[in-house]
């Protein structure tokens, strides 16, 4: 079967798309909406869902483009077409920046496009009065109200999040910068925002007290990424081709995909969200791999998890009020809200009365690069050498219900691999701890796509770890200062596995003990029922 349907990969441009012929998921509908929602309206996605499209389809849609919108759900909607000044602002552009000096330079050299359209005036010697003065005489040469589109607005700040000397003076550039939006009002018809985070008003927009923050708005939850129903309708024709060369049925091929790139939410009642640039990357490469992740975890997240000590074994499915963890970003006090708003983290389910939700890592493209971005700088494994011989070998060890085997590939693994650059210090002083090997542990089983879940509570207290395979169940405790035996025995006593006999899975009891002169798995009992 042939598919000769053209993907926009790394097109950002609504034109070129829809002049280039190629694949457009819909969204015009929620675009006309969203153009009415508010004055000035904010939202917030992770990298790579679509916020740069989005922000170049209101620039068409403001410009009066109706040509390029033909035969969309737009044209049933929309009237008048009528045609505003347009300030399109990519503010990716400053990252990087060494200085604020140089921040602000950057800013006057985003704008100057616009400068040379509509002119510029000596005293206009800031980002802020120079995009003050463009707006008013842009509204002032056409006689009509300016759209502002402003891309990754907080892609400087992103940068120097935990440095002490930048952050406040490049959060002051980007604050005069944002500040005159508000001066300029009466010039404004509508201003969009897009970002990764949620810098708090009082900071950033201090004096725009009517931007509407859609970020959760039920309304707008699929206004970016792709939808389970958009799936399964518009791209069933991609998913049969691609069936092929996986020897499966559409169907099996539509459950890889969905286990690989589904699992996002942007609300509490969202539907299924599948992340647009992986899934368009597999579809048009017909193979299943982590393109989200093809230019590693960001530096800012890793740096932000360091920061707060982040347990990434206590990330999966967690409670958290509303609160908790939609906080602006120079409010934070864990990682929990950046690992939601950049996308490592999503909403599976919500509790209107107690107004919480409850978190989990989305997806198997996300489990397998987060894990791989932190076990070089958590334990200091190279994650590249999981990768070669030991991990098939483990992994169809415990295919093949033979644990014994499995710890022995691990035994054998941990014994030999090589430790990153620099790490030999940290790795001496954390591993005579038993957290340091339930957390390797824990890294390696995530990458390997293996669900697992650490000092998991049942009534005979906490278990060190709980490994789920499709169709058995296995309780590991570990022990340095003990015995395999010791470890076995307190599985026993404690009663641990009987909370998960009831499953329906085969239940495998495992105590583990590690060699703190080898840095590896000592011995181990393993026991079934």
């Amino acid at each position: 079967m042939m598919n000769e349907r053209r993907y926009p990969i790394g097109i950002q441009t609504f034109e070129k798309i829809v002049k280039g012929g190629y694949v457009y998921i819909d969204k015009t509908d929620l675009v006309w909406r969203l153009a009415r929602q508010s004055n000035y309206v904010f939202l917030s996605r992770p990298r790579r869902f679509g916020k740069s499209l989005l922000s170049s389809t209101l620039h068409s849609y403001f410009e009066g483009r109706r040509d390029l919108f033909e035969g969309l759900k737009i044209m049933s909607l929309e009237q008048e077409w009528l045609q505003y000044p347009v300030l399109h602002l990519d503010i990716s552009f400053a990252k990087a920046q060494p200085d604020a000096q140089a921040l602000k330079e950057t800013l006057m050299w985003i704008l100057s496009e616009y400068a040379e359209k509509y002119g510029r005036v000596m005293e206009e010697n800031t980002p802020g009065k120079m995009l003050t003065g463009i707006i008013r005489r842009a509204f002032e040469q056409t006689g009509r109200q300016v759209a502002v589109i402003i891309d990754e607005y907080d892609a400087p700040l992103l940068e120097v999040l935990h440095e002490e000397q930048n952050l406040p003076e490049f959060r002051r550039v980007m604050q005069e910068f944002y500040v005159p939006l508000k001066a300029a009002d009466p010039y404004i018809r509508f201003c969009f925002i897009t970002g990764i985070t949620k810098f708090s008003q009082l900071s950033i927009f201090s004096t725009i007290n009517n931007l509407k923050n859609v970020t959760m708005h039920p309304a707008f939850a699929a206004i970016c990424g792709i939808t389970e129903e958009e799936v399964k309708t518009q791209l069933s024709e991609d998913i049969a081709c691609m069936a092929v060369e996986y020897e499966c049925s559409p169907e099996e091929m539509f459950l890889k995909i969905k286990s690989m790139y589904d699992g996002y939410h942007f609300s509490g009642d969202s539907p299924d969200i599948y992340n647009p640039f992986s899934l368009l990357n597999a579809l048009d490469d017909k193979k299943l791999s982590p393109s989200w992740f093809a230019t590693g975890t960001p530096t800012y997240l890793i740096r932000q998890m360091q920061h707060f000590r982040t347990d990434i074994t206590m990330l999966d499915d967690r409670m958290e009020l509303a609160t908790s963890f939609d906080v602006p970003t120079e409010a934070m006090t864990s990682a929990l809200p950046l690992l939601y708003q950049s996308g490592y983290l999503t909403i599976k389910g919500y509790d209107r009365y107690t107004d919480s939700y409850r978190l989990s890592i989305p997806n198997r493209e996300v489990r397998i690069g987060l894990t791989q971005g932190l076990s070089p700088t958590v334990t200091g494994l190279d994650n590249s050498n999981i990768q070669l011989g030991f991990a098939a070998k483990f992994w169809l060890a415990l295919r093949q219900r033979d644990l014994d085997s499995a710890l022995r590939e691990m035994q054998s693994y941990l014994a030999g691999i090589p430790y990153v650059e620099g790490f030999k210090k940290k790795l001496e002083e954390a591993a005579s701890k038993e957290g340091f090997y339930e957390y390797t542990l824990y890294l390696i089983f995530s990458m390997l796509n293996v669900y697992v879940r650490t000092q998991v509570k049942v009534a005979g207290g906490r278990v060190d770890m709980v490994v789920l395979m499709p169709d058995t169940t296995y309780v590991l405790e570990l022990k340095i200062n003990g015995t395999a035996q010791e470890a076995l025995s307190q599985i026993n006593s404690k009663n641990y596995a009987l909370a998960f006999q009831t499953e329906g899975r085969r239940v495998v009891k495992a105590g583990i003990s590690f060699n703190l002169e080898t840095r590896t798995v000592g011995d181990w009992m393993i026991e079934e029922g």
